[in-house]
């Protein structure tokens, strides 16, 4: 059985990640859209995600005043994971594919702008380029599936981040 406080801790900061990152979703949104494709962007929102990861394994290891298993640890990192990952993606899910349909098409856009203005800096000959944003046009990652895909994709790479955090916020154990 899992602890309830990780229990617990996990599903509140999960909830509040969420509803975080659903921001500043809106927030893009309503300012402009071209802050969909701005890198500083997506920076900060790691930022985010690594503070409050770090003020959750704080506040957990001092609320079970005990030992702080990497298990534990991870498991309280995975469980607001996959919450927070979830509400932000049904959260793009509903904005881009129910709300503003449109909006997906002017990113989309925008993306291939970003895309050949960055191949062309890096001297990627036109017939790469041409080639990468065919590719790019044909795929729509604001559908539900690829936003789906991608929630996979974010699971696996917080995941990764919740592993480094959870070796970080062990208890040691008493050999060592």
């Amino acid at each position: 059985m899992i602890n309830e406080v990780i229990k617990k801790n996990g599903v509140t900061y999960g909830i509040i990640l969420g509803i975080i990152l659903a921001l500043i979703t809106a927030t893009i949104y309503a300012v402009d859209l071209k802050l969909f494709v701005s890198g500083w962007i997506g920076g900060l929102t790691f930022v985010i995600y690594v503070v409050i990861g770090i003020v959750l394994l704080t506040k957990t290891k001092k609320d079970i005043n005990g030992f702080f298993s990497f298990k534990d640890a991870f498991t309280t990192f995975f469980i607001t994971t996959i919450i927070a990952l979830a509400i932000s993606t049904l959260f793009s899910i509903l904005l881009f594919n129910v709300i503003d349909p449109e909006a997906k098409t002017t990113i989309s856009e925008l993306l291939v702008k970003y895309m050949a203005e960055t191949l062309q800096k890096f001297g990627t000959p036109a017939a790469k380029i041409n080639e990468a944003l065919t590719k790019m046009k044909e795929n729509n990652p604001f559908s539900t599936v690829e936003q789906l895909k991608a929630l996979i994709f974010s699971i696996i790479g917080y995941s990764i981040l919740g592993l480094i955090l959870a070796a970080f916020f062990k208890s040691k154990s008493t050999q060592e």
